[in-house]
């Protein structure tokens, strides 16, 4: 079982490598094109269920598409999953 907090510190580090194209311009983008299938890859490993699906393709989208790198995916997952998300396991 991860840690909360540690699932955390991991979004924010995986949204943070997500906004590092902005900081080469033209040569930024185009990586988004290599990024874009990892990030979906480990937004399905890092959460479960059909949310994260969603979320998976969410953040491929929101990665290949240009000019919306600012956007923390991952972090509004997490926030999904750990405030409103119904724990169905009680």
């Amino acid at each position: 079982m991860k840690n909360k907090y540690s699932l955390l510190v991991i979004s924010i580090v995986l949204d943070l490598i997500g906004l590092i194209s902005f900081t080469i311009p033209t040569i930024g983008e185009f990586s988004d094109v290599v990024w874009a299938p990892i990030a979906a890859y480990l937004m399905l490993k890092l959460y479960k269920g059909m949310p994260s699906k969603i979320a998976s393709a969410t953040v491929f989208l929101e990665e290949i598409a240009p000019w919306t790198d600012f956007i923390p995916t991952f972090t509004i997952m997490w926030i999904w999953t750990t405030y409103f998300k119904k724990d169905t396991t009680k």
